[in-house]
């Protein structure tokens, strides 16, 4: 087992955080954090819906679901009852590249956190009658989304940019792919890829980091002996294989809504980039907040919507770089003439050095202010070990904002927002040609 303690070379420090490696090529991660009573525990798992073949389409989201009700020891009530007992949370979530079963517990309750959720990862039944229940369920979640115009905008904007690539099918599933889906199927996707290597531990709160890998290695001891000698598994740099649709256009979804929700963008940069902190900068200061250039045009000096914001999600070797608006219909055409007008703007003459410098000042509160309680401490754990293989300090991370140059955001801008948009529109139109010009653009 190896040690791996931050900041300093293997000095502990208050605050600071622990890394080991367990056999099995299972890691643990945790921080300890004063003043606090509780303690937030996630196992990670590298794997999500881009892993996904089109017939196992939804496998991972609807894994998340199954592998809560119930292990060769715990029924799901009993799992329900214990953490209801304490106090407790527990929960999970599936994105595109990984998954995450958590739960937050007082300090004392530790050790149950662990042995459930390590039962449910790794031990859970997977019954048929079980995985019948949970299709509706699943079910009744695709509907629910399809009620909610904004994320299905989303998902129509991630199809129209990436095409037939995993990346641009909903990490949901779809209808046709959750009523197809064969108990067989979500077994072996389970199996083959809820690995050891795979997984990471990571937890922050009122811890000690040697007791919290003696729980976690024996609590995981028999997935890790299946596992053998292997090492952990490498961040995810991607394949290679990410092709975006062959040309970008425009994606209606008829909906009979009372507003028009509207989104553009263009391909962004994956997480390895080395452009990725300048674009955060550029992002904040296009439509991150009340300052930001986007909503002070479209809310604040016209009045044209109540919802407007830019946004940039980084995968292991692409991204998306995206403008939302929520508008009344009659109002499309000109909330889009006045997002074009301010990207192209932008893209051409870059930003002033006043935004780029509120935009470095909002991304560095931001960063503090959201590592103030133990879940969030306990995510960049997790994701930071998925990611990149390490773990950045918060002085590091905040050096890094302050290092962005005017000369660097402007480059970025320039060469992303440049390129052809993607439009996605949900609301009450028939047909492409009752949108507005504006929006029917190339």
């Amino acid at each position: 087992m190896t040690d791996v303690v931050t900041p300093g070379v293997g000095v502990p420090a208050p605050g600071g955080v622990s890394r080991s490696e367990l056999p099995g090529g299972l890691r643990v991660l945790t921080e300890a954090v004063p003043g606090v009573r509780s303690v937030s525990l996630g196992i990670w798992i590298g794997v999500g819906s881009r892993d996904e073949t089109p017939t196992q389409a939804g496998a991972a989201h609807y894994l998340e679901h199954l592998l809560f009700k119930g292990t060769s020891t715990r029924t799901a009530s009993s799992i329900a009852e214990d953490f209801d007992a304490v106090g407790g949370d527990l929960n999970a979530f599936t994105a595109k590249e990984h998954t995450c079963y958590y739960a937050q517990v007082l300090d004392t309750d530790l050790p149950l956190a662990v042995q459930v959720l390590a039962d449910v990862v790794t031990d859970a039944l997977l019954t048929p009658a079980d995985v019948e229940l949970e299709r509706g369920v699943v079910l009744e979640e695709i509907a629910m989304r399809d009620d909610d115009p904004e994320d299905l905008l989303g998902e129509l904007f991630d199809e129209a940019l990436f095409g037939e690539h995993p990346l641009g099918r909903p990490v949901i599933g779809s209808e046709e792919s959750i009523r197809g889906m064969r108990r067989e199927v979500l077994h072996d996707f389970w199996r083959g890829e809820y690995t050891t290597p795979r997984m990471v531990v990571a937890a922050a709160g009122n811890l000690v980091h040697a007791e919290v890998v003696e729980l976690v290695g024996t609590a995981l001891a028999a997935a890790a002996a299946r596992a053998g000698s292997a090492s952990p598994s490498t961040p995810r740099r991607g394949g290679g294989d990410v092709v975006l649709a062959p040309a970008p256009g425009l994606v209606l979804r008829p909906e009979d809504t009372e507003q028009a929700h509207l989104m553009l963008g263009v391909p962004g940069v994956g997480r390895h980039d080395p452009r990725r902190t300048a674009l955060s900068v550029l992002n904040t200061a296009l439509g991150g907040g009340p300052s930001s250039r986007l909503f002070q045009e479209i809310r604040e000096r016209r009045g044209l919507a109540y919802s407007v914001y830019s946004q940039h999600v980084g995968y292991a070797d692409a991204g998306v770089l995206s403008v939302y608006a929520g508008c009344a219909p009659e109002r499309l055409d000109e909330v889009t003439k006045v997002v074009r007008s301010v990207l192209a703007e932008v893209a051409g003459g870059g930003l002033t050095p006043a935004e780029i410098t509120r935009a470095q000042g909002n991304l560095r509160g931001g960063l503090v202010l959201g590592l103030e309680d133990t879940p969030s401490r306990m995510n960049r754990l997790g994701r930071s070990e998925l990611d990149h293989g390490r773990q950045r300090t918060i002085a590091e991370s905040l050096d890094r904002i302050s290092a962005v140059t005017v000369d660097e955001v402007h480059e970025v801008a320039r060469e992303l927002l440049s390129a052809p948009l993607t439009v996605a529109v949900v609301g009450p139109y028939d047909d492409e040609e009752d949108l507005p010009g504006t929006v029917r653009d190339p």
